[in-house]
């Protein structure tokens, strides 16, 4: 009875799963408030990359975001800032960097640098940072890069951990029962 009804949940928690991986992603628009920016580097040069220049801060752009890709399995990583050299592009200039992930889906980088709060320089030699785009100065400019998975991956990618955890399961279950023996 137990193994019957332990394998019915196994299939509806497949079942929601599959739908949950064959969802859409979210589409969001762009940055509230800012102006897109059109540098080299900022638009078709890197795949899935768009900048914004912006007045909003750290929060109010976190908080765009998180209104827009959202859901119950959604994860928030801070990671530091020199990390977004190695997953954007190497000569972004960085204050904070932050993930979104959406598990066996994708994820969302959001890098943000505020000339103003650079901490890796001097107070008094910020100026030479300011962010002027098109004459008008802002006080942060924003890079995001999505990784997005294609569905036939993300359905591999949860099957393949999925049966992993299933032997890891049995095998400790097996270990169990030969120690005790």
């Amino acid at each position: 009875m137990i193994k019957k009804i332990l394998i019915v949940l196994f299939c509806l928690f497949n079942i929601f799963a599959i739908v949950y991986l064959i969802s859409p992603t979210p589409n969001f628009p762009d940055l509230a408030n800012s102006v897109k920016s059109d540098l080299p580097g900022d638009t078709v040069q890197l795949e899935n990359v768009s900048a914004y220049f912006t007045n909003m801060t750290r929060t109010e752009v976190m908080n765009f975001y998180k209104a827009y890709y959202s859901g119950p399995f959604r994860l928030n990583i801070n990671h530091p800032p020199e990390r977004a050299q190695e997953l954007i592009i190497s000569t972004l200039q960085s204050y904070y960097f932050e993930e979104f992930i959406l598990p066996f889906k994708e994820s969302l980088y959001i890098n943000g640098f505020e000339w103003e709060n650079n901490v890796f320089t001097k107070p008094e030699n910020r100026d030479q940072f300011k962010i002027i785009y098109k004459g008008k100065e802002y006080k942060s400019k924003v890079t995001l890069r999505i990784y997005p998975t294609s569905i036939p991956k993300r359905i591999i990618a949860f099957l393949f951990t999925e049966a992993v955890i299933i032997f890891a399961l049995y095998t400790y279950k097996s270990f169990l029962k030969k120690k005790h023996d």
